[in-house]
């Protein structure tokens, strides 16, 4: 569905108390699919699993249609995307060793597909066209598997530990962008905050700490875990 009169893949702008669960049957479907298709590859099965589920259960719970109201419930999606579903996936896959050049690449992906769908013109095309909402949701969710699993499974752990590092700091660059910018940014939640007692700048701050804190801190407990197997790896007469 495209034009301006579109209605927003996961419906109209909810009021309080009046939210519903997304049931498209495409997106069933493909849910479905992905889901089968992952279990027959094999990997880690319960792990996988999991992930597959937070990834259903952010898409097609309320949380589709608060997120047409409030930016920050978008953005609280989408960091259950990335965060959390994304590193149990990564997990549940076959395991591959990642390249150093390769985790670099899929590092500066995720960073220009973040940002990208997190600037102003892009996100608002997401509510007028079902395909780039479809589009924000399978690249931030794939290129975060895809980062997760190089930096988990990264043959160097210097490279991990950059892109751990790295990740934090545009995240968390974002963040404040969003957080300390002067005015709002984004004209599909002009009036939709205002039933749920926020204004837009606020439910814009309000998204942006949320990418700043919670995003920045799990990028960089995985820079961190990244050093711990540096320095597992180094040979004991240079630990002392």
């Amino acid at each position: 569905m495209t034009g301006s009169d579109a209605v927003p893949f996961c419906g109209l702008p909810p009021l309080p108390g009046d939210w519903a669960w997304n049931l498209d049957p495409l997106l069933l479907a493909i849910l479905a699919g992905g889901l089968a298709l992952g279990w027959r590859a094999g990997g880690n099965r319960p792990l996988f699993l999991a992930g597959w589920a937070l990834l259903a259960l952010a898409l097609v719970s309320p949380l589709c249609s608060l997120a047409v109201a409030l930016f920050s419930v978008r953005v609280g999606q989408h960091l259950i995307l990335m965060l959390v579903a994304a590193p149990l996936l990564a997990m549940g896959l076959r395991p591959r060793t990642a390249a150093p050049a390769e985790l670099a690449g899929s590092a500066a992906v995720f960073a220009v597909i973040l940002w990208f769908w997190h600037l102003p013109a892009p996100y608002a095309w997401t509510f007028v066209s079902d395909g780039a909402w479809w589009a924000m949701h399978a690249s931030l969710f794939a290129s975060a598997v895809w980062l997760w699993h190089g930096a988990m499974r990264a043959s160097r752990a210097d490279a991990a530990l950059l892109s751990g590092l790295a990740t934090a700091a545009q995240m968390g660059a974002l963040g404040a962008f969003l957080t300390f910018a002067p005015r709002p940014l984004f004209a599909p939640h002009a009036l939709s905050t205002l039933p749920w007692g926020l204004t837009p700048l606020e439910d814009q701050q309000l998204g942006g700490l949320l990418m700043w804190v919670p995003g920045g801190t799990a990028f960089a407990a995985l820079a961190l875990f990244a050093l711990s197997r540096a320095l597992g790896a180094m040979p004991d007469r240079l630990k002392t």
